[in-house]
């Protein structure tokens, strides 16, 4: 009997090898956890489409959107072979699912490659009363949540700067969730909402067509935005808010962390080739997107000590569900 099982392992582990070694052998799934439109969907539409051309099959994006943090697209690919045949276009914001109740996994289950990232910026309508970031704040203070905020869904980067702008200067905004950015910025252009907190790379269409006015950018240092000018540093303001921020994007994609071995190494080598194309060159700077280019173990422990930041962050904040010591999350 000993001798069956170690034959039909040994059976199991070639078979295996074999089939790594000759992936891809049909097109592959990008499922991006975000709405259409936004900076996860299009960065993960542009670096695939490099990536099809690395690994000479098709890399097919959709969007599965929806759930707490990504947690619907992320339960999906989670569920699915982990063969590399189904990888997860994912968001730093991904990292507050557990903490906000969205499933009970951690980060870890992924192996991730990371794109990049662009600033966050807190925005408003184009016929908004507010030009500047003190007016807003003080318009906030003197009316608590009567002036309404997107800032993609729940849990997301963008929610996480506007709890700490809030934080920060004493604010309180009405936090509406919406489905990603494009249909929070959406919501802001409309009127819906009065504030959009979104990064640079997805509102500077908007704001170089004057249906936004961006009031500051989320990082210490301000911006020039050609066709728009000069945007300040909300530090600049409010020197507090450097207790929460800044947080860094890490847009890209991931594959189960338990898919062989060789199909991690084979996608993360077309990842890289994808990253150093043309293409994607000339869309960052376009797009002020600053590159990463992080995979395996240096991407997972990026992707850890966001979940770290991000869960204890939204504990301190009172916006966490669950707690993150419950997760086994360390605290940063």
């Amino acid at each position: 009997m000993k001798k069956v099982f170690t034959a039909l392992s040994a059976l199991l582990i070639a078979s295996t090898t074999a089939f790594a070694g000759s992936f891809p052998e049909r097109d592959i799934t990008n499922v991006v956890v975000w709405s259409a439109g936004g900076g996860t969907d299009v960065s993960n539409r542009v670096v695939s489409a490099e990536l099809a051309k690395a690994l000479g099959v098709n890399v097919n994006v959709i969007n599965k959107p929806g759930g707490v943090a990504g947690s619907i697209g992320m339960s999906h690919v989670a569920q699915k072979p982990a063969d590399g045949y189904t990888i997860v276009g994912l968001s730093e914001s991904c990292v507050t699912a557990g903490v906000q109740g969205g499933w009970d996994k951690k980060m870890d289950i992924w192996y991730p490659f990371i794109i990049g990232g662009s600033p966050d910026l807190i925005s408003v309508s184009a016929n908004s009363p507010y030009n500047t970031l003190t007016e807003l704040v003080e318009a906030a203070k003197k009316n608590p949540r009567a002036i309404k905020a997107s800032a993609g869904g729940a849990g997301s980067i963008h929610h996480l700067n506007l709890l700490a702008v809030m934080k920060g200067t004493g604010a309180e905004f009405n936090f509406i969730p919406y489905a990603g950015s494009a249909p929070a910025q959406t919501a802001a252009m409309t009127g819906e909402v009065t504030v959009v907190v979104t990064s640079l790379a997805e509102q500077q269409q908007l704001l170089k067509g004057g249906k936004l006015r961006a009031l500051a950018t989320l990082t210490n240092s301000g911006q020039n935005l050609e066709g728009v000018g000069d945007i300040p540093s909300a530090f600049s303001a409010y020197s507090s808010l450097s207790e929460h921020l800044p947080i860094s994007q890490a847009i890209g994609m991931a594959v189960r962390n338990d898919a062989p071995d060789a199909v991690k190494e084979k996608l993360s080598m077309a990842f890289k080739t994808a990253l150093d194309s043309a293409a994607v060159k000339e869309w960052a700077a376009k797009n002020y997107y600053v590159l990463s280019g992080k995979t395996g173990a240096e991407a997972r422990k990026e992707f850890a000590n966001l979940e770290s930041l991000f869960g204890w962050t939204l504990h301190d904040l009172g916006a966490a569900k669950i707690s993150p010591e419950k997760l086994a999350i360390a605290k940063p």
